[in-house]
């Protein structure tokens, strides 16, 4: 496994980082066997995976709970480990029951402490923006944590540059915590962050962590296109389905001759690109099964050429579209 800083902080933290959404009963597609899923979770970290992520909305708490047994079993020193999650989404019905207030992020940070059986979260993170809520109120719950020792570090997910940037601004104005870190979409088919927050993580030094680094499993070449997919996520999810589009399409192709060129499979080449960008500190996966999570893991014996690298993005133009950036 290789290593990296987190953004411009001293956290390393590995080249992969295990996403743990796909553990938990609240979609048919997930894991619902929490043995398979802590099977996964102690094979990454037996491949030198020490970043692991999840959300408290996740399966409603479910997927931290399996996280947290998994680590607490697992013979590793609690020091080893990056644990990220992240609070906005609804937790309750009623009042107060999501968001960004004060409230809701204290009360949520203590409950995703409990259900992690851990005593601190090395990387908290807003999962959208809150239009709701100031964020000089957000910021202080958040610094609040750090200086509570319950969060060792503040990230954020998903949102408009200029929002983020407003974040960083009135953090280094009223000398709050700042986010080191932005969860975005990227891969080699959704690009659109090149043209929204990318730029501005480059210019202030902040960590980019991707998720969906496979365009939830568009890159694995598991999709033909001249065949409806009639089982699995694509078969009903709508935002997937947009993915099959010519431009992909034709990215897809590219990906398979490349992967046949070095004898590695299209996932492995998808995420060798992301990791050949400078901007990219570790892209979430999310596999289900040990095979997945090795097969991802062979991404980082992939050396791709310029001319490879340049051949990969040629069909498509990054556009922003800031609809996409507040779902």
């Amino acid at each position: 496994m290789e290593y990296t800083r987190l953004g411009e902080t001293g956290l390393e933290v590995s080249r992969l980082c295990l996403g743990c959404m796909n553990f938990g009963s609240e979609q048919p597609w997930m894991v619902h066997d929490r043995e398979q899923a802590h099977a996964v979770i102690n094979r990454a970290l037996e491949l030198g995976i020490n970043f692991f992520d999840t959300a408290n909305v996740y399966s409603g708490g479910e997927s931290e709970e399996i996280l947290g047994e998994a680590l607490a079993d697992a013979d590793r020193a609690r020091s080893e480990l990056v644990v990220a999650t992240k609070v906005y989404g609804p937790m309750q019905e009623g009042p107060n029951g999501q968001g960004l207030s004060r409230k809701h992020i204290l009360d949520q940070a203590d409950a995703s402490l409990e259900r992690l059986g851990t005593d601190y979260i090395d990387l908290y993170q807003i999962h959208r923006w809150d239009d709701e809520t100031p964020i000089e109120e957000t910021l202080s719950a958040l610094d609040s944590l750090v200086e509570a020792g319950k969060v060792r570090y503040i990230g954020a997910s998903t949102m408009s540059a200029w929002k983020f940037m407003k974040a960083l601004h009135a953090a280094d104005i009223d000398n709050y915590e700042r986010f080191v870190s932005m969860q975005c979409e990227y891969n080699l088919v959704d690009r659109h962050e090149e043209a929204n927050a990318l730029p501005l993580c480059v210019d202030q030094d902040i960590g980019v962590v991707p998720w969906s680094p496979l365009a939830g499993g568009f890159l694995t070449g598991k999709y033909q296109r001249d065949e409806e997919p009639d089982s699995g996520r694509a078969a009903t999810d709508e935002f997937m389905q947009k993915r099959f589009t010519e431009e992909n399409w034709a990215v897809l192709e590219r990906v398979r001759d490349i992967a046949d060129a070095h004898d590695a499979t299209p996932a492995q080449v998808a995420l060798a690109w992301l990791l050949h960008m400078d901007v990219v500190d570790a892209p979430i996966v999310g596999p289900r099964t040990i095979d997945h999570l090795e097969d991802t893991v062979g991404a980082l014996g992939v050396d791709l050429t310029d001319g490879e690298l340049e051949q990969l993005e040629e069909p498509i133009t990054p556009v922003w579209n800031p609809d996409i950036g507040d779902v």
